[in-house]
This record gives C-alpha cells, structure tokens and sequence, in this order.
C-alpha cells in the first residue's frame, strides 16, 4: 500500500486535506430516525452514533460488519529516568501475549467480532531520552506514521487503535504539556501505578522533556516526533487513514487520545470521523477529552490500554447501527404516525 506521504510538508498536507462526512446521507439517515417505531430521541446518543456513521460511511442504512482493532507496541528511552513501575521488557512479553490470543484485547476482540491485528515496532531500539534529544528523527517518526497508515485494511469499517508500551503515559503527559500547555503535573498521572515520590518523578520528567522542545509547541506533528513514541505516531498514521478510507473510529484511553490531538492541533476537523470510546482512569484523560470535544461512550473506570476500552464501544455502535438500520418504519410496521405510543 502507498504511504501517501515521505516527507513532514506531505504529511500535514494530509491531516489538512481530510473528507469530510457526507452531510446528504446524513439528512437521510435523521429522516430514517425519525421514520422509525420509536418516539424521537427514544435511543439517546444511539441515534446521533448511527447518524455520525451513516454520514461518514456514505449509507443512510449502514451497517458495522467488519471492525478491526489495531495494537501497536513501543519502547521509550524516557524509561531510563524511572517513569514507570514495569521494565521496558515487559512491552515484548506482552506482544507475546497478545500474539498467543492470552491479553484481555483478544477477549474482546473475539467477543464483538473484530479482526485483531498487532504490531511491534523496533522494540529492540527505544526512541530516545525526550529530556536529552528528540525521541525520534524525521526519518523514524515518518517510518512509524507510515506503519500506522499501512496497517489499516480498507474493508474495515469500524477502527480501534490501542497501544502497548512501556513508559508511553509519560509520552502522552509531555505531549498533551506540550499542546495545550499549564503544568506537567496536571497532565501526569500514575500510568502502571506510579505514586507518591515516583509520580513526582514522572511529573518532572514530563517537565523537562517540554521544557527541552520548547520551540517545536506550536507545530503539532513535531510535538509528535519530540516527545512521542512509535506507537503513539502510528495510532496517528492509523487514524488518519482511516479519514481518508472515511473508516470511523473509535479512539480509546488517554494515550491514544494524545495521538490524536496532535492531528487535531494540525487541523481542527481531522478527528470528526472519531468517537472517543472511554473515559480512562488516568487523571489527565477528562480534560483532553473535553478538549477534544469529545463525549465519551462508557465510564468504566479502566485504564488498562490495548484499545480494551475502545474495543468495549464497538458493541455500542453495533447496537447503534442495528437498530437504525433493521428496526421498521412506521409506514412498514402498519403503525399509525410518530407520537401514537403516548
């Protein structure tokens, strides 16, 4: 598959030139909505999921048949300044994992039908120490970007990016600092389970790193390359894809929600085709969602990662889609007119 892109000019022209939904299908799938045997708003944000989705998807009566959940998996050289209370080995093991079908990812995927695909990238060569250089050069940042863009199939219609890597909440913490500014500690939380002076740790760590890149801010994607990681670059490459596929997405926790931002900082609609799946436990997630103006699905106090929240949603949109798409109208159901249930 063409990466589209091979240098950073090529790829902001990219998340600049994004689709937009279609909005004629859209009117289509409300008038649908409003045709069903239901009372209007009965479904709550089950009708305005399957109106998002028909628009994107180009089908006033569309349906979610083929869901695929991508994992990608990175190392960090941030490690090194004691971010994270699980060594960087543990990012491998748990590729293993995922591979051997034992990860609770697997489960869900199983469970609401997805194909599940992993990709572990350069795991034997961390990005480097954000506080110290850049964590990756153009060349390996644009490699991940293209990793992410590759490895969504265009028959899927419905996407879930999640993530594995040791270190990457203090990546996300120094992305978001980085975005959309105010104190590290507000962006930091406690990730594998870091507490007490170990948080304090991560919080000045996610400090300096910022502080290192403080010229690169204003330009969302280098704020990517600076203090991200692999895996964080190719959920960006992914998601921007998928708008160019018109897949909608389903974002997951606080990680991949970073990711994403840093296409949204590059143009203000490049997430419309996304719906944010979760509300994470992670402390800084709340607020990048409100910043993102996204309104989450489920609230259910996860924070594991792998997309597991995101994956949790895709039966959400499934039930969105299935009811939209199979229930009759009134007309077909020889129900009198909207209004006659009282």
């Amino acid at each position: 598959m063409d990466a589209g892109f091979s240098t950073m000019e090529q790829l902001a022209a990219l998340v600049r030139s994004g689709p937009a939904p279609d909005t004629a299908t859209e009117d289509a799938a409300r008038a649908r909505d409003a045709a069903l045997t239901k009372p209007p708003g009965a479904l709550g944000r089950l009708e305005d999921i399957a109106v998002w989705y028909c628009g994107w998807r180009g089908d006033a009566r569309a349906e979610v048949t083929a869901p695929q959940i991508i994992v990608f998996a990175g190392n960090h050289g941030v490690t090194v300044q004691g971010v994270s209370a699980f060594p960087p080995e543990v990012t491998a093991q748990m590729v293993a994992n995922f591979k051997a079908g034992g990860a609770a990812i697997n489960q869900l995927a199983r469970q609401f039908g997805a194909r599940l695909d992993v990709h572990a990238l350069e795991l034997d060569r961390p990005t480097r120490d954000f506080t110290v250089d850049p964590a990756m050069d153009e060349a390996e940042f644009l490699a991940a970007m293209q990793a992410g863009w590759q490895a969504v199939d265009a028959s899927t219609d419905l996407l879930v990016v999640g993530e594995m890597g040791i270190g990457n909440t203090t990546s996300a913490s120094a992305v978001t600092t980085a975005l959309f500014g105010g104190q590290a500690v507000d962006w930091t939380g406690s990730g594998t389970g870091v507490s007490g002076d170990a948080l304090a740790v991560k919080a000045r760590v996610v400090a300096d790193g910022v502080r290192c890149h403080e010229g690169i801010r204003r330009i969302p994607l280098e704020v990517l390359r600076c203090l991200g990681g692999r895996e964080l670059a190719a959920m960006a490459g992914a998601i921007l894809r998928a708008r160019h596929l018109r897949i909608p997405v389903i974002l997951d926790g606080f990680i991949c929600c970073a990711a994403a931002a840093c296409l949204m900082a590059e143009a203000p609609d490049a997430l419309d085709h996304c719906v944010a799946g979760h509300v994470s436990a992670e402390a800084a997630h709340p607020k990048l969602l409100q910043l993102l103006g996204k309104t989450p699905i489920l609230s259910l106090g996860m924070r594991l990662g792998e997309g597991s929240g995101a994956a949790l949603a895709i039966a959400i949109v499934q039930g969105a889609l299935a009811c939209h798409s199979g229930m009759a109208t009134f007309q077909e159901a020889g129900v009198a007119g909207a209004g006659a249930e009282g």
